[in-house]
């Protein structure tokens, strides 16, 4: 079971009580100058996480005046966790490990002695001090992005089974519309037709009044049928009649909640078939998916617009701004998308732009073929 992590507060006391026990435990000479650098590096702690760097900066003289290293190290740790300039960070390292191997004593600093065999290996220690704080706080940043990217991931592989099960479902549905709508209702129909001919023709009365019966409910079993088709091809792809279908109205909310910087421009008439407005809906819903899995760090720009009775949709995405996570991927997406625009009379195309993002183009014509 994974463990609560210690609160940030907790730990910078933690902290600040360590580099405390550190010079009180390096620094018993009272010396004004290596006491008051040392707590000045030991205040400085509180804001770590806030100013990594000038914190840093303000531990450095410690390391220069003083034997009390806990804040120096810890300063350098936070630094490395935050900062992916990795020239920086091999300074800062170095600029420690030359602090601490100067002993500083005006007006006579002495220096580490290189052709001294015993102070190689103190310069080799102390190299080794200032590179592990380094390495651990790059291992603990590699550790948190790649725990927030599988996070992600997941999130987006879930998004893709249930797109996946509504693209399927509404395939399903518009197959059972189409089958309902041209064979059944069409012999509903001939039988009210031939059951209308031999009410009119016959003379005798038991068979009119029968083939007036078999003609009324034909025509009442023909309108509950439209009613079921239109039903079938309204519903949305969700296992629920009772959950509302997303709409453009809901295009703002969708990009609030992706997280990625999102441009939107529609130009559309007030009154858009609901069918239209979901296959919109969900184009954009998937266009934002693959660049938060695909393209992460990447803006977008999404132009929904109409146009000689054709509803346009783009959704454009530049390229992305941190490495992406090579994980197989079924494209189930972009086939559910092609499968309802062909559902619908539309076109879907997508490929990658000239500058390394990608895009993605939803045609839809407005007058559906009955």
């Amino acid at each position: 079971m994974k463990g609560r992590p210690i609160p940030a507060p907790v730990l910078d006391a933690l902290l600040i009580t360590v580099s405390l026990l550190d010079i009180w435990v390096h620094e018993e000479s009272g010396e004004p100058l290596r006491r008051g650098a040392a707590l000045l590096a030991t205040a400085a702690l509180a804001l770590r996480r806030h100013v990594p760097l000038t914190v840093f900066l303000l531990t450095v003289p410690a390391a220069l005046v003083s034997d009390a290293l806990f804040a120096p190290l810890a300063a350098l740790y936070t630094l490395a966790s935050l900062n992916r300039h990795r020239i920086l960070l091999a300074a800062a390292a170095l600029a420690l490990a030359a602090c601490d191997l100067t002993y500083w004593e005006w007006p006579d600093p002495t220096f580490a002695d290189f052709s001294d065999s015993s102070d190689l290996v103190t310069v080799t220690y102390s190299l080794a001090t200032a590179a592990a704080p380094v390495f651990l706080g790059q291992l603990v940043q590699a550790r948190r992005e790649l725990s927030l990217r599988l996070q992600e991931i997941s999130q987006a592989r879930e998004h893709e089974r249930e797109l996946r099960a509504q693209s399927v479902l509404a395939k399903e549905r518009a197959q059972l519309a189409r089958e309902m709508h041209d064979v059944v209702s069409h012999q509903v129909s001939l039988i009210a037709v031939r059951a209308g001919a031999l009410q009119v023709a016959t003379h005798d009365e038991a068979a009119r009044e029968a083939a007036t019966t078999i003609r009324q409910l034909s025509v009442q079993t023909l309108e509950e049928l439209r009613h079921m088709v239109s039903v079938l091809r309204a519903a949305g792809s969700r296992p629920t009649e009772l959950t509302p279908q997303p709409s453009l109205a809901d295009l703002q909310r969708l990009i609030d909640a992706s997280g990625i910087d999102t441009e939107l421009h529609t130009d559309l008439p007030d009154i858009l078939p609901p069918p239209l407005q979901r296959a919109v809906y969900r184009a954009v819903q998937e266009a934002l998916t693959n660049v938060r899995k695909h393209a992460p760090g990447a803006t977008a720009v999404i132009r929904v617009r109409y146009e000689g009775d054709t509803v346009h949709a783009a959704v454009v995405n530049t390229a992305s701004t941190r490495p992406a996570l090579l994980l197989p991927g079924a494209h189930h997406g972009l086939a559910g998308l092609r499968q309802r625009a062909e559902l619908l009379g539309g076109t879907v195309t997508a490929g990658p732009t000239p500058d390394g993002g990608y895009a993605l183009h939803l045609h839809l014509p407005l007058r559906q073929t009955p």
